[in-house]
């Protein structure tokens, strides 16, 4: 355990925060919570492409619901033969139906080793692991435009992080994963209900985590969410990933 410890903390803790200390460093003004948004459009920078890749697949994934569903009517009965005939829509398509979670997956980790950044904060011990190459600021000032401390929790930003988040799912909701309505089904309404409980429910447990928190980790829940609608944007309302089969 403490082996993997030590791996998270060389691969990831380390490398976010002198990424941090060295555009505080650098950032005139030397805002922090300037310095927490442009460490977060980074972050997204570098998971774009397979963020990108991800929204594509669950695109097409949404539009391929209909043929899906005809082979679960075809085969109800044949349960080896549909998942056959599933997995060849997918072939066919050239989609991974799991390359969705491919980009939670590498962002989880990535969340934490923020959180341990903003948690640990900037106090003389964690200034020792600033690397050697780069110059130590004398001190931090974690102020946000001279008005929010990103060291102590602000419920203004969780509550905005929360509503951006909700307006995040709508967004995915209606564009992309519940683009179909449902067709009557028993299953159909039931998934429904599921859905739009999610819808508020996590936006409202966000606000919940994120007012006991450093209120950096709220900014960077804020702007990794406003980054997530923009990239939405581009895929789901600008055609990207479109269904080549159903252009034909």
């Amino acid at each position: 355990m403490e082996s993997f410890t030590n791996l998270f903390n060389v691969v990831l803790y380390q490398p976010l925060f002198n990424v941090l200390v060295m555009i505080y460093r650098y950032l005139p003004g030397h805002d922090f919570g300037m310095a927490v948004i442009l460490l977060t459009v980074l972050i997204r920078l570098a998971l774009y492409f397979p963020t990108l890749q991800a929204l594509k697949s669950q695109k097409i994934l949404s539009e391929l619901q209909p043929k899906i569903k005809e082979i679960q009517e075809r085969f109800k009965n044949d349960k080896e033969k549909q998942a056959k005939e599933t997995m060849a829509l997918y072939q066919k398509e050239r989609i991974n139906p799991f390359g969705g979670c491919l980009p939670l997956l590498i962002q989880l980790p990535i969340l934490f080793a923020i959180y341990q950044v903003f948690w640990k904060g900037f106090q003389p011990e964690t200034m020792n692991l600033v690397y050697s190459f780069l110059p130590r600021p004398e001190q931090i000032n974690p102020m946000f435009l001279g008005v929010v401390n990103m060291a102590t929790p602000s419920l203004i930003l969780a509550i905005l992080a929360g509503v951006v988040q909700f307006f995040q799912a709508w967004h995915q909701n209606k564009f992309g994963s519940s683009a179909l309505k449902p067709k009557g089904k028993r299953s159909d309404h039931f998934s429904g209900m599921l859905q739009k409980q999610m819808l508020y429910f996590f936006p409202i447990f966000t606000v919940f985590i994120l007012f006991k928190l450093p209120s950096a980790v709220g900014l960077y829940w804020l702007a990794t969410s406003l980054f997530s609608i923009l990239q939405q944007h581009l895929v789901f309302s600008k055609g990207y990933g479109t269904n080549k089969s159903q252009k034909s």
